[in-house]
């Protein structure tokens, strides 16, 4: 039977709704489970390396971190959102930097500060103007600097440590082939130094379209061209050591490319890029630290909001003085 025309509810012509409007089908869970996915061959890498201490540092310092995000949101009184992963990946990228030898304490303390002070003091994802994890690990390597030197840790092993080798005693003092460093075969992160790992996660991610090219791009030519000066100057080896020694891979590909401390334009991108690749080859140089990747992306972290500034003119813009 029809309704009385006087109880028929009309059609709406329109209907307004919170943005966005067109959803690509992508989401933050979707991206951060394709990371992990993408961490998964340098972590197999690193187990067969190190055995079953880089998979309790890496378990530990995950789990850690899934924990302090789900109190922190606790503690701002909002619905947590540990289901997006992030914390998930931010304490595994955290745990990589880390030497597979590290104590309990340090591994759960380092991942607590990376998600608490690294991430959700400044509101939770997104917010963050700095890379997380390079966060956690400078707070740790400064306060307990033994525990974090991965050559002090673990002097019971027998793979060689070519960038503490070249800080202490020059580069003659450097005996490691290039297929030695690719294959993971040096001391370092319990991750980070797995570079044919890190390769095929990061061209995983590229042709996914996680990570745009521009910022590993101009890490490595920045690296690569700064260590290719000192060389020139008989101060340094050669770039192909630097670019596959110690931790570079893992900062161009897994650290710069953080969504929230890096810039977005092209242009700006390059430029971020080149600049923690230079600042990384400079930390090697003239620091006091063998390998100091987190510091360089950290002190790129602070020029991205300026580098964002860098941006194309809109069309048909005018030009200081009057013309277009």
């Amino acid at each position: 039977m029809n309704l009385p025309q006087v109880l028929r509810v009309p059609k709406p012509l329109l209907t307004v709704s919170c943005p966005p409007h067109v959803h690509c089908g992508r989401t933050m869970r979707g991206r951060n489970l394709e990371i992990l996915l993408a961490l998964m061959p340098a972590l197999v890498m690193a187990a067969m390396a190190y055995g079953m201490s880089a998979v309790r540092v890496t378990a530990l310092c995950a789990s850690t971190a899934v924990l302090t995000e789900h109190l922190c949101w606790r503690l701002m009184g909002r619905e947590p959102e540990t289901d997006d992963c992030g914390a998930l990946v931010a304490g595994t990228l955290f745990a990589f930097l880390l030497p597979a030898s590290a104590p309990w304490w340090l591994a759960a303390l380092g991942a607590t500060l990376t998600v608490g002070i690294g991430k959700m003091i400044f509101g939770g994802p997104g917010g963050g103007p700095l890379c997380a994890p390079a966060v956690g690990w400078a707070i740790c390597r400064l306060s307990w600097p033994d525990l974090m030197d991965t050559n002090t840790a673990m002097l019971a092993s027998t793979l060689p440590a070519p960038l503490f080798d070249l800080k202490h005693f020059g580069p003659g003092s450097v005996d490691v082939t290039s297929l030695d460093l690719l294959m993971g075969r040096q001391l370092g992160g319990l991750g980070a130094a797995q570079i044919v790992g890190l390769l095929a996660g990061g061209l995983y991610l590229l042709a996914r379209g996680w990570i745009r090219l521009w910022i590993p791009l101009g890490f490595l030519a920045g690296a690569a061209a700064t260590a290719a000066v000192y060389w020139a100057m008989g101060q340094g080896p050669d770039p192909l050591f630097q670019l596959l020694a110690g931790g570079t891979v893992f900062g161009a590909f897994f650290l710069a490319t953080d969504s929230s401390s890096s810039p977005v334009g092209t242009l700006p991108m390059l430029l971020y890029g080149l600049l923690g690749g230079t600042l990384l080859i400079v930390v090697r140089v003239y620091g006091i630290y063998p390998d100091g990747v987190a510091f360089a992306v950290l002190l790129a972290n602070l020029l991205s909001p300026h580098l964002d500034r860098i941006r194309p003119r809109p069309f048909g813009a005018r030009r200081p003085g009057g013309r277009s």
